[in-house]
């Protein structure tokens, strides 16, 4: 089984004994083996084993050397290995060495992919099992052969481990290693290795040769590393803590330090190194594993001191401190605290022979120093001295050299650059007291090789530096030469050479530059030349070294810089992964883009294998997908890659492909299109020039920063004497901020300024010039009174035993500069008389409250205050009133102190206070304000608050402009209320000229600030701001910014932790104060106000809109209120921007605000989401127009449609389609308008795709066609269609008169014949009297109706309708005088009912022909119906009845087959009650069958009923069959009428009636309540027959109408009738 050989925990050891320290551990370890003499060739030995097989030595294409070691005999490990680290060479003893080598050594290397690993063979020395090979992947490294100074041995074998770094992660990159394999020893097989081959022999030489060829090969490549890259300075993990302990103890300082190379650490008492060896048993230093100690034995006394551990390599020394108090057994050593750094616990630091502002040029050494002062002066310990520039730490190196002497701090700069340049402090410490001392010094530039040639620039940087690139940056020169700067030459220099390359051909403007083609490994140091028209300048100063190496390769380098063995051997018996094709890199995005390349940064893919990758990167214009490779020749090996020679103005495409010896892999998301374009602008000018009175040699210059800057590198300040027109630059290195200090002027000239902002794309225009300023210095300004003046009103705040607490009032005159601090003097009064002044403090107090300690009870006491600013001490003020100082013991508080004005107004002003020093015997609850006009008596003093106040400020209200007033406060507790406090200055309620207020505002950003400006600063003015009057202390939900005369607040996220009363207040001015409340509600205002504006929409007027356009083009729309001329779209579908080509035709037209983007046509694949996107600056909106599914495919077929129209325009076409109407005379004309008709255009009408033919021609007047379709009815239903044709196309339109379409046109049809019916007219007929009207024609469709007396009518055979060709009658048999009254015609079209109306009530002429008809209704009839046909069986019993009527009573009698027919004893024929009649056989037989007639007759007429009998010859039984009666008849009745006169029938002569078939309707029974029965054809004709039969003649053939109410009352269409001819 295997197992992972662990090596021992430690400071990194050589692998020999490393493996010694293994073997040891190991039980029967082996004996035979020897270390052997190490030499750059092994020579073999007797006792080295030979395989039985060996492995061919392969050549890979990776840095790092390999050795393969087999073993034959498990759990047995050799006993000795020497390394040598002097030739980095490996010398095993009784090992098997095969070594791998790299192809990469080479300068001629290609950038072939790594092979796929390969396991090695397997050597067996024996057929035993046991004894099987197994492999051991052991990597090897070796450093770098270089003699270096300044460092031991051992740091240097730790630096070329470092530099083999790179060996170690491309051996684990790609599995490769060695294959260690144990060896069995035994007699055989040292017998086999003694008898050797000499062909194994000379293998073996060749393989040492190539060894000693690759390790050479590697030496030359590791001197090329550059090794400032590797190494980091000395820094304290642990550092050592203070002691402080008895005699005769014993005390241990520890500390743990990392750096590389390892540092030596040294420790120090009181800045004397320790010696050992002279205090043998003293002192034990110690350093294991990076711990290192100091141990002191049995302590003294004497060894009381500081002591200090000292870390250095080649990057530098870094010391820590710690203090050693020893005391003594019987007294305390002493009375004052001991500091971490020293015994005194207060320090006095002050500077003597300070250096000023310096001024040098570039090359020359300058030296900056000042003698440091310390008291008491403790000998024993030392201050720590730091120097800062700018405010960072200066480290000591080979450009700035630091030197302490004990009394004088020293700085020199060996080689003054532009960098240089800036505000140098020296920071003296001693425990936790430091004091500072700064002063400028200024680095102009070298003389120019060449005249008017530029300066050089400075602060080159190397920006995330990889494997084969890296991004330079630098700051341009102030100066231009007096010509613009063309560009800039970058150049590179190969750490351990002195060869210049220059890395551009074309001089570049931005102030970056990707430098590529970078050795992976080795290091670099760049430089940066400017050019102009006059010629090159001189190169900046060079940049810190930087390797080529992955940004993870290096940090894992600084985090474990002496550890390039792993610690453990992996023992593994899989075989080796196969080759992986890598995945595609993520994140892949455009960080930086200008006019000259673009950068790309991306991550490596999860899938990659165990081996390498590089990659490939693509471009392609945005729009198309036509991908070029940018790297065709080489790969690149780091996830950054800068893209060159692109076409500027253009929008491109990127994405990455990696690739390994598997292959090459799927390319990543493409990223989103970029424009080749500087992204970055040169700022616009500074703005607001002020300069401001300083020194006798200085002026203050303050600007304002330019609109919309980013990424601003600093300003350039320049100044000139007034009139001369010769500029000279004030700084030579850009200073961030809006205020600097120009030095070096002449005092008594006049100077004005100008300044210019700096980023990286370039200088920006000069700002406007200052108003000249004369130098002389500002404080004082000639005037004698320069100081303060006195501060007054001294009051005793709190009185104890033993000291005492004063307040003072704010000088009236500060001196026109801020005060700096307060200084007391006291005095002691005995009897009245008093004594001398003493000093009450050293320091000056920055508070108007002093406590005074150390005074002597019950003594009176007099106090003085003078104050002092930067023109110094100002005058005391006089002595105070005496007070005593003994014990308060009063209940109520003290009196509040500081209380003063401000935000004084018109009507208004706002009181602060202090809380009272002393607080009485239980704490301070509250507040009351008093205030009374200044000229008012005492006893006018009036309260503001009537309750208490918690806090300590109130806004004083209703206040009378212009008069003066005094205020004062007074605290309460529970005992009462105590002293109230000094009386303030007299205020005036007025507003000051000039006096502005606090101003919230919400940026374009959605920054909600608070902003206040001041235009009465002096040059130490400050604002000063407040939150509910208190001192802001947590302002890490704040920013506060003062340029100038301006303030700003801004609040990072403002909430509920934010809200309450805002003021600012502008020290040394006349009370310019104001402040601004946010509560609740106007919080949620700023808010909304905040959103409204961080995320700016620009307003539409509507909507993303789509129409079809005359073409069948579709046009996508947006309309926007208003658009500046930089306004954007962006045009979006299913998430992929779209661009303006072919298919696509874009339009932004910024000053009508309307988007718009056509589309020739639309497929299939245009279904989706559209979306508009606006940006117009920081406002963005969007609008989104979804189209799919049936919208989608509507909007299609519309647009295929409009198409269509377009293309059928072209020739001749349809303006309105083919349409109906119908003529006044009731005829259909179908008719449309057609254009663009020429005289060869022709017409053709289709009725059923059959061609109907046209006597005329159209000659398309009005550009009208028409067909006329007179007497319109069902048999013209069917699909019309009209062509237009001609030389340029053809047309078509079609028109379907069938179902509702016929149905519409036939009410149309209805309701003209309906108006053309005549007035209703009286007709006698031989039957009765007709009532009639005539219509133009009529059709089935026309439903008509009869209404008597407002009764519908029920037809019967007496009362019957009808049309017979275009008269549509009543016909009414028989009348009676029940049939007089009014009758209505209703016609109904399907919609309407027109009606006609005619009287017959009995006046009129009408009557007569009513009563003359009257007798018919008495002749005699048959009313009850017998059946037409009976058919019955043989044998059984016939019953026939039917009912007879008439007045008189009718006569009856019977016929068989037209002859007279009597009853029989077989046939009994009965007429009973003068109605009923029966007819009855009481056993049919065969000859019964016949037909049987009954005839009925009176006076007034005779009606005959006939009944056929068909009697059937059957066997079986006999039923009686009776005959149908009324109810079971299926068929009407069919009568022959014969009547006693006989009427012409009257009308119109002149219409000719068409011959017609007559089709009648009859009614079986009288009941009114029965509809009315259709006849069929069968009933027709016998109707036909009976009419021959009756005694009139045949009348004219009739048509009976369908009744309207059979569509009023049944809802549905009635049966179709008869068809109707049609006219000829």
């Amino acid at each position: 089984m295997l197992k992972d050989l662990q090596l021992m925990p430690g400071a990194p050891l050589p692998l020999a004994t490393h493996l010694q320290q293994a073997s040891a551990s190991t039980p029967q370890q082996p004996t035979a083996m020897a270390p052997q003499p190490t030499s750059w060739i092994p020579q073999p030995t007797a006792m080295d084993p030979q395989p039985t097989t060996t492995p061919p030595c392969t050549v890979r294409d990776l840095l790092p050397t390999a050795w393969t070691l087999r073993r034959s005999a498990p759990a047995q490990l050799p006993t000795a290995v020497d390394l040598n680290p002097s030739t980095s060479w490996l010398q095993p003893t009784g090992w098997d060495l095969k070594l791998k080598n790299s192809n990469l050594m080479t300068e001629d290397q290609s950038y072939k992919m790594s092979p796929k690993a390969k396991r090695a063979k397997q050597s067996l020395v024996s057929e035993d099992k046991e004894n099987e090979a197994i492999d051991y992947s052991v990597p090897i490294f070796t450093g770098r052969e270089v003699n270096i100074s300044g460092i031991t041995d051992t740091e240097e074998e730790r630096i070329k481990e470092s530099a083999a770094y790179v060996a170690k992660r491309n051996l684990f990159a790609t599995g490769e290693g060695v294959s260690v394999s144990k060896v069995a020893k035994t007699t055989s097989e040292e017998e086999h290795h003694e008898k050797k081959s000499r062909k194994v022999a000379i293998r073996e030489s060749a393989e040492r040769v190539a060894m000693k060829k690759t390790l050479e090969e590697t030496q030359a490549f590791h001197k090329k590393l550059n090794q400032d890259s590797l190494l980091h300075a000395p820094e304290f993990i642990i550092e050592p803590r203070s002691h402080t302990i008895w005699e005769k103890e014993n005390v241990t300082f520890n500390c743990s330090v990392a750096g590389w190379p390892a540092p030596r650490v040294t420790w120090y008492k009181n800045n004397v190194p320790i010696d050992v060896q002279t205090h043998p048993g003293k002192y034990i230093i110690q350093s294991r594993y990076g711990l290192h100690s100091l141990e002191i034995n049995e302590c003294e006394f004497d060894d009381t001191a500081q002591y200090r551990a000292s870390a250095m390599n080649v990057k530098g020394e870094v010391s820590v401190y710690a203090s050693l108090v020893v005391k003594n057994a019987h007294y305390q050593f002493w009375s004052f605290a001991v500091t971490p750094h020293g015994y005194a616990s207060r320090f006095e630091i002050s500077f003597v022979d300070k250096f000023d502002v310096a001024f040098g040029r570039e090359g020359e050494t300058m030296s900056l120093g000042c003698t440091v002062v310390i008291n008491p002066d403790i000998k024993r310990f030392k201050p720590d001295i730091e120097w800062y520039r700018n405010g960072v730490p200066i480290t000591p190196s080979k450009w700035v050299l630091m030197q302490w002497s004990g009394e004088r701090a020293t700085l020199t700069l060996t080689h003054a650059n532009k960098e240089d340049e800036g505000l140098y402090t020296l920071r003296v410490a001693m425990g936790e007291y430091y004091e500072e001392y700064s002063g400028y010094v200024f680095v102009r530039d070298a003389d120019a090789e060449i005249p008017g040639a530029p300066g050089a620039p400075l602060d080159v940087q190397c920006l995330d530096a990889n494997k084969d690139y890296v991004i330079v940056s630098w700051k341009q020169p102030a100066v231009d030469g007096g010509n613009p700067i063309l560009g800039y030459f970058i150049d590179r220099c190969e750490v351990g050479t002195s060869h210049w390359t220059q890395c551009n051909e074309n001089p570049v403007k931005f102030a970056r530059f990707p430098v590529t083609g970078l050795i992976e490994g080795r290091s670099y140091i760049f430089r940066v030349r400017a050019v102009n028209k006059a010629g090159v300048s001189l190169p900046s100063r060079v940049s810190e070294p930087v390797a080529a190496l992955d940004p993870a390769d290096r940090a894992r380098l600084k985090s474990h810089p002496s550890a390039p063995w792993t610690g453990q051997i992996i023992v593994t018996e899989e075989e080796p992964a196969e080759g992986v094709v890598p995945g595609p890199p993520t994140d892949l995005r455009v960080i930086e883009a200008t006019k000259n390349y673009v950068v790309l940064s991306w991550k490596p893919p999860g899938q990659r294998g165990h081996e390498g990758i590089m990659y490939f990167v693509e471009k392609c214009v945005a729009g198309t997908e036509e991908w070029q490779r940018v790297n065709t020749e080489i790969p690149v090996k780091s996830p950054r890659f800068a893209v060159f020679d692109l076409s500027e103005g253009k929008s491109y495409c990127f994405r990455v492909r990696c690739c390994n010896s598997a292959g090459i892999g799927e390319p990543s998301e493409a990223t989103e299109a970029t424009v080749v374009d500087d992204k970055l602008d040169i700022p616009k000018a500074p703005g607001r020039i002020m300069p401001t009175r300083n020194t006798d040699t200085s002026v203050v210059v303050t600007w304002t920063e330019p609109p919309d800057a980013k990424e601003l590198v600093g300003y350039y300040i320049e100044s000139s004497v007034e009139g001369s027109g010769h500029w000279e630059p004030c700084n030579n290195n850009p200073v961030k901020g809006t205020r600097f200090v120009c030095h070096g002027l002449s005092n008594g000239e006049k100077y004005i300024f100008r300044v210019r902002a700096v980023n990286a794309a370039g200088l920006s225009e000069f700002s406007q010039e200052s108003e000249p300023i004369e130098v002389k210095a500002a404080i004082g300004g000639g005037l004698p009174h320069a100081p303060p003046s006195p501060p007054y009103d001294i009051v005793v705040l709190e009185s104890v035993r033993d000291s005492m607490v004063l307040g003072w009032k704010q000088p009236e005159a500060i001196g026109g500069t801020e005060i700096t601090g307060y200084y007391v003097n006291y005095r002691e009064v005995v009897d009245g008389v008093p004594g001398k002044w003493k000093e009450a403090n050293i320091k000056a107090v920055t508070e108007r409250a002093y406590r005074i300690q150390d005074l002597k009870e019950n003594m009176v006491y007099q106090f003085q205050v003078a104050a002092a600013n930067l023109a110094g001490l100002g005058t005391p003020s006089k002595p105070s009133n005496p007070f005593k100082c003994e014990e308060w013991s009063i209940a109520v508080p003290g009196p509040p102190h500081d209380v003063k004005c401000t935000e004084v107004r018109k009507d208004s002003l706002v009181l602060l206070w202090k809380e009272p020093v002393y607080s009485g015997r239980s704490p301070i609850v509250g507040y009351y304000v008093d205030m009374k006009e200044t000229e008012a008596k005492e006893e006018r003093w009036r309260s503001v608050n009537e309750k208490p106040l918690q806090k300590k400020y109130l806004k004083i209200s209703g206040l009378t402009q212009g008069v003066s007033y005094v205020f004062r406060v007074r605290a309460t507790n529970q005992a009462g209320v105590g002293k109230p406090s000094d009386v303030t200055d007299a205020v005036i309620a007025e507003t000051r000229p000039g006096t502005k207020e606090v101003v919230v505002d919400v940026d374009d950003n959605g920054v909600i600030s608070l902003n206040f400006e001041c235009d009465q600063m002096s040059p130490d003015s400050k604002f000063i701001w407040s939150k509910n009057y208190e001192p802001i202390e947590d302002d890490s939900r704040l920013n506060i910014d003062t340029k100038g005369g301006k303030s700003k607040l801004s609040f990072k996220d403002l909430g509920e932790d934010d809200l309450g009363i805002y003021s600012c207040i502008v020290t040394d001015t006349d009370g310019a104060s104001s402040s601004y409340t946010i509560d609740e509600e106007e919080m949620k205002r700023l808010l909304a106000l905040s959103h409204e504006r961080q995320f700016p929409t620009v307003p539409l007027t509507s909507e993303l809109a789509v129409e079809i356009l005359e073409k069948g083009e579709v046009r996508f729309w947006l309309q926007a209120e208003k658009l500046s001329g930089n306004a954007k779209a962006n045009f979006v579908f299913n998430d992929k921007e779209i661009f303006n080509g072919e298919k696509y035709k874009m339009k932004v037209d910024q000053k009508t605000g309307l988007i718009e983007m056509i589309m020739d046509q639309l497929e299939e694949k245009d279904e989706g989401t559209y979306t508009f996107q606006l940006q117009d600056g920081k406002a963005t909106n969007q609008s989104s127009l979804v189209l799919i599914g049936d919208v989608f495919k509507k909007l299609r077929d519309e647009a295929d449609f409009q198409r269509k129209e377009w293309h059928r325009k072209q020739g001749p076409h349809f303006v309105d389609k083919l349409g109906w109407e119908v003529t006044d005379e009731c005829n259909v004309m179908l008719k449309c308008k057609v254009a663009n008709i020429k005289k060869e255009t022709h017409i053709v009408w289709y009725k059923d795709d059959r061609e109907i033919m046209v006597d005329e021609e159209h000659d398309f007047k009005d550009g009208v066609c028409t067909l006329l379709i007179s007497e319109f009815s069902k048999k013209d239903a069917g699909t019309y269609e009209v062509i237009l044709k001609d030389d340029r196309g053809k047309d078509s339109s079609e028109l379907k008169l069938k179902d509702t379409a016929f149905a519409d046109l036939m009410n149309e049809v209805c309701r003209r014949i309906a108006l053309s019916a005549t007035d209703l007219k009286i007709q006698s007929t031989a039957e009765g009297i007709r009532l009639y009207s005539y219509v133009t024609y009529y059709v089935e469709d026309l439903r008509v109706g009869w209404v008597h007396n407002d009764t519908q009518i029920k037809f019967t055979d007496r009362m019957r309708t009808g049309v017979t060709g275009e008269q549509i009658w009543l016909q009414i048999n028989e009348p009676t005088p029940q049939d007089k009254g009014r009758y209505i015609m209703e016609l109904f079209d399907g919609s309407e009912t027109h009606k006609k109306t005619v009287d017959l009530s009995g006046q009129g002429r009408a009557f007569p022909l009513l009563t003359s008809l009257l007798h018919g209704h008495y002749r005699a009839r048959v009313l009850g119906g017998l059946p037409d046909v009976v058919t019955i069986q043989e044998g059984k019993a016939l019953n026939l009845s039917c009912t007879v009527w008439g007045d008189p009573t009718p006569e009856v009698s019977w016929l068989k087959n037209e002859k007279s027919f009597v009853s029989d004893a077989n046939c009994i024929l009965k007429f009973e009650s003068g109605k009923n009649v029966s007819f009855s056989i009481s056993t049919v037989s065969t000859q019964d069958s016949g037909k049987y007639s009954i005839v009925v007759k009176n006076k007034y007429g005779t009606e005959t009923s006939d009944v056929t009998v068909i009697v059937t010859p059957v066997s079986g039984q006999t039923d009686t069959a009776q005959g149908h009666n009324q109810n079971n008849k299926t068929a009407s009745k069919k009568k022959k009428t014969m009547t006693a006169s006989k009427q012409k029938e009257g009308g119109k002569k002149d219409f000719i009636k068409p011959h017609v078939e007559e089709i009648t309707a009859t009614e079986e029974t009288p009941d009114p309540n029965e509809m009315p029965p259709v006849e069929t054809e069968k009933d027709t004709k016998s109707n036909q027959q009976a009419a021959k039969k009756t005694d009139g003649k045949a009348g004219v053939a009739e048509t009976v109408p369908q009744p309207a109410e059979s569509l009023d009352r049944q809802g549905k269409k009635p049966p179709e009738k008869a068809a109707l001819g049609k006219p000829h």
